[in-house]
């Protein structure tokens, strides 16, 4: 595939996760982020939820010094292009290069690799989704970041910072490196009128008996927790990733009742473009990227987010504590973000830049527009993947909340 063409990379992470959350470390951090080294526009209003989620009491960084002269990265596939896999795709050099800081990467393939190595003390930085970036702050693998020290943080957007899953009370714990929701694609010639719910999707009764699909993933409860928020609003579900018992059990009986009509679930873009080329699959959660290369492939499909809203990723770049080699990591995290590189990296993975810059450096000049990039009505509507802990992300204290490795039995439970 050509270098100027959206790579799916994004889609080899696997994001199942596994059930070991170090959730005794979520209750049992005491202490209070240090705030002392900057947050960079950030307030002082604690993330909803987050009112009794204290991470261990570590500073952020107060001044930037001379490179060490590496920084050893933990990241996704497509996030640190050297031009091994493309001689055109290339942003690390040019970054050794002007900060004279040699990148060594580690690809991970899940949260919970990621989680692993950065535990390990060997790494510097990370790329952390937001299934890990709670684990990783709360168990003092993390640092808060000091943002004055990124001069590109100025330019992400707004939406982007100080969100539950990459802040703390205000404290910024990492730079944001792109996002993209969780769409609803499906068959022009097949599904009709179109749809604009995704009621479509776990109808019992629906036409499509067989050939619906959705994502292999126990962060897919969320979805159907999403739809549930305007189908029963009498759960009151507020937050997606925020489950009491009632509301958890009504998300997976929806699932369970979906399972019969699924014909596949999915976790290997290439399986579900054929699909959908093929008419195997007519109807069924994507990603824009997977959808533009299905259109190439003459696959007769249209995306749309759905009139309740979507789950969706944003990532961030996280620096460890006791990284060995803060200020390399610190100029790398200045470097993905700025304009030029983050455009490129949006482009080769197939997500919207974090950076409002980057929409003018695309090799596409439509490339922002098709990933709704500077569209925040648009990415209101998304409910990016955070970490379900026992602590009521949305704020509720009179109740415990299901955390992840809940959610990990129950899928296992719901795929039979």
């Amino acid at each position: 595939m050509r270098s100027t063409s959206p790579r799916p990379v994004f889609l080899t992470r696997g994001l199942a996760v596994t059930a070991a959350l170090a959730l005794a470390a979520l209750t049992a951090c005491g202490g209070s982020t240090s705030g002392s080294g900057g947050s960079g526009g950030g307030g002082t209003a604690a993330a909803p939820g987050q009112g009794g989620f204290n991470p261990p009491a570590i500073e952020a960084l107060k001044s930037l010094g001379a490179g060490e002269g590496q920084v050893n990265l933990i990241a996704w596939a497509g996030y640190a292009e050297d031009g091994s896999n493309d001689p055109k795709v290339d942003w690390v050099h040019p970054f050794e290069q002007s900060t004279g800081c040699k990148v060594n990467t580690k690809v991970a393939g899940t949260s919970d690799e990621m989680v692993n190595l950065m535990k390990t003390g060997e790494y510097d930085a990370v790329s952390a989704s937001g299934d890990a970036s709670l684990r990783l702050i709360a168990s003092g693998t993390a640092a808060p970041v000091n943002t004055d020290l990124i001069p590109n943080y100025a330019d992400v957007f707004d939406g982007l910072k100080l969100k539950p899953w990459n802040s703390v009370k205000g404290v910024a714990y990492g730079v944001p490196h792109g996002r993209g929701a969780n769409l609803l694609m499906w068959r022009t010639d097949a599904v009709s009128p179109a749809p604009d719910s995704w009621g479509v999707v776990f109808d019992p009764a629906s036409p499509h008996k067989g050939k619906v699909t959705a994502y292999d993933s126990p962060i897919y409860i969320a979805d159907a927790a999403v739809y549930l928020m305007s189908a029963k609003p009498e759960l009151g579900i507020k937050n997606p990733y925020a489950l009491d018992d009632k509301q958890f059990q009504a998300a997976v009986d929806l699932l369970k009742q979906q399972r019969q009509i699924i014909g596949e679930y999915w976790s290997d873009y290439t399986k579900e473009i054929q699909a959908f080329k093929g008419g195997d699959t007519v109807v069924g959660t994507t990603w824009q990227v997977i959808a533009n290369l299905a259109k190439a492939e003459k696959a007769p499909v249209e995306v749309t987010l759905p009139k309740e809203g979507a789950t969706g990723w944003s990532d961030t770049w996280m620096v460890a504590a006791k990284a060995k080699n803060p200020n390399c990591a610190y100029k790398w995290l200045d470097w993905i973000i700025s304009p030029t590189a983050n455009a490129q990296v949006a482009e080769w993975f197939g997500e919207a830049p974090a950076n409002a810059k980057a929409c003018a450096k695309t090799s596409d000049a439509s490339f922002c527009d098709t990933f709704h990039a500077t569209d925040e009505e648009y990415f209101s509507k998304v409910r990016f993947w955070t970490t379900p802990i026992a602590q009521c992300l949305d704020g509720r204290t009179d109740v415990t909340c299901k955390d992840y490795s809940e959610w990990t039995r129950a899928w296992t439970e719901i795929k039979g």
